[in-house]
């Protein structure tokens, strides 16, 4: 004889269970927000692969045109949201201040001032956080375009706020790097070398000389320029007996952006320092990538620049 099953019964928590498998645990909207923000080098790669696939996307066909258009709106999504955190931070600012006047030693005023200022926190490393991935995007928009990526309206401003986990990931991302880079960089001290249409081969040399002696393991590090300040230092090698590696654009893979992608391969061997002679763009961008990655620049023939 067949039983009939005995009816199910659903545990009152059970919704609150099934939401938690399918979203995960999230904070409600008056609580603090405990989520780590996304890691350095998880953004660094994600934002190059957003460029690159818009990149190859419209490469070689009708809308190639657009290219630079599109990349300035994916910068642009970062900045507006940027925008838009900056909004509610000035607000909770303002909430904060007017908790202070109402502080009377009561535990739910302190509770509120409390949770103010958490909140305010939270925010501010939400916007220092997309203020970092809008650089970045617009660190690749120059890269690809030749031109630095500017906001059609407003200003764009930035909190460089160094804390000790952006350090850390820093000197992580900078040792993983080194290691990576010796199978196609001898091991020794590596010093950068960039420089335009620059003749004065005696600063040049006596520059080097002094870098020599100071690191005598040293390993120059230049663009392999056939002419100007990188053919000066490239001799300056050959005669000191300098192991030298040369960084040339690949027209053919990168077209225009050759020479930017450039330097993005000789910094990611991290150089102790770059020695940057007066030249173009191209090499103020290598400069500007120098300083961000927190390599020590030295600048010289300056008065000739000028």
């Amino acid at each position: 004889m067949l039983h009939a099953a005995p009816p199910t019964t659903t545990s009152n928590i059970a919704p609150l269970l099934d939401e938690l498998a399918l979203y995960g645990v999230k904070p409600l909207s008056d609580e603090a927000d405990f989520r780590p923000l996304p890691e350095l080098e998880t953004v660094e790669h994600a934002v190059a692969a957003l460029v690159s696939t818009m990149t190859d996307m419209f490469a070689e066909t009708r809308l190639e045109d657009e290219t630079e258009e599109m990349l300035w709106s994916l910068t642009n999504i970062f900045h507006r949201r940027l925008g838009s955190i900056q909004k509610r931070l000035d607000d909770n600012e303002g909430r904060q201040r007017a908790s202070l006047t109402e502080q009377d030693g009561s535990e739910v005023k302190s509770v509120e001032l409390e949770r103010l200022t958490t909140e305010g926190l939270t925010l501010t490393e939400s916007r220092n956080a997309f203020e970092a991935i809008r650089d970045l995007a617009a660190d690749h928009y120059r890269v690809e375009t030749g031109s630095a990526w500017l906001p059609r309206t407003g200003s764009k401003v930035s909190h460089r706020t160094l804390t000790a986990a952006v350090i850390a990931g820093r000197d992580f991302i900078s040792a993983k790097r080194r290691q990576e880079a010796e199978t196609h960089c001898p091991s020794g001290t590596r010093i950068a070398f960039t420089g335009g249409d620059y003749q004065d081969h005696n600063l040049i040399w006596e520059t080097l000389d002094k870098t020599l002696e100071k690191h005598p393991d040293m390993i120059l590090l230049h663009g392999g320029t056939p002419h100007g300040a990188e053919l000066i230092a490239s001799k300056w090698a050959e005669a000191r007996g300098v192991h030298q590696v040369r960084f040339q654009p690949n027209w053919k893979k990168h077209r225009n952006a050759a020479p930017f992608k450039r330097n993005d391969e000789l910094l990611d061997q991290m150089p102790i320092g770059l020695i940057a002679a007066p030249g173009t763009g191209i090499h103020e961008n290598m400069i500007d990538k120098a300083r961000r990655l927190g390599i020590p620049v030295k600048r010289i023939g300056q008065e000739v620049a000028a």
